[in-house]
Parts: C-alpha cells; structure tokens; sequence
C-alpha cells in the first residue's frame, strides 16, 4: 500500500507545538513505501555524558512510524497511536545529524508495523535500529 505523497510542508506542519519540533525533528523524503527524517544531536537529544540519547531515537523512531501511518490512513476519521516500540542501541554518535529511515513492513485495517534503521548522516553507520507497531483507532473529538 503506497504512501499518500503530500508535500513536506504538510507533513512537517504536523509537528508544530510538538515533541517532533522541540527535538528538531523533519521529514526530508517521502517515498511509496518509505519515509526518512532527520534528528539534531546536540543539547536538544544528548543525554548528560554528551552522547545520542536513546530516548530521543525512541521518538525519532516513533514519530517516523507515526508521520507514515498518518499517510496511509483517512485522517478525519482514523488515527495512529503507537502501541509497541523496540530499539537496539549500537553506537553512539555525539554532534551533527542522524536520519531514520522508515520502511512499511505490514499495513492491515487495524494495524502497521515499522522497522527504522537511524545512521548517522556524516558516517553513514547504523546507530540504532527498532520496529514500531501502531494501532488505528477512529478518531475521537
């Protein structure tokens, strides 16, 4: 099932007054099956010792799951929430930017299912990788 392709202005607009913003959190490629964002790591996502946080790759991982789902459902009626995520941690990166690219593993009628493999975007080495599931939900409200 093929991603809606809206502008990245829309779908960065999402974030506004959000999590994704205060972390610095942008979609920078949408593609039919894949998403990428981009993460500052600096005082925004370092942990005390100055390294990635792995919290803040939990919610790059978690917000690329998320923007994909919202692309792939009828919004004025369902919604994604996350309801399972897990990472590896496997190297720590301490300035510049990581990017998390999102690939659709399983969209059905109620459930997606996200792997997100984040590399560092001077390197290209894999920092951390996880899955996330979301359920869809009507929409309340």
């Amino acid at each position: 099932m093929p991603l809606k392709r809206l502008p990245l202005d829309t779908v960065n607009g999402w974030s506004r007054n959000t999590l994704m913003q205060t972390l610095g959190i942008v979609c920078v490629e949408l593609g039919d099956e894949h998403l990428v964002a981009r993460m500052p790591v600096d005082a925004r996502t370092h942990q005390p010792m100055g390294l990635l946080h792995g919290g803040a790759s939990m919610a790059l991982i978690e917000s690329i799951g998320s923007m994909g789902s919202c692309l792939l459902l009828d919004l004025a009626r369902e919604q994604p929430v996350g309801v399972e995520i897990n990472a590896n941690h496997v190297r720590a990166v301490t300035e510049g930017f990581v990017r998390g690219t999102g690939k659709l593993v399983h969209a059905g009628k109620r459930t997606h299912l996200w792997q997100v493999d984040i590399h560092e975007e001077a390197t290209g080495k894999l920092v951390c990788t996880g899955r996330l599931t979301v359920m869809v939900v009507p929409k309340t409200g």
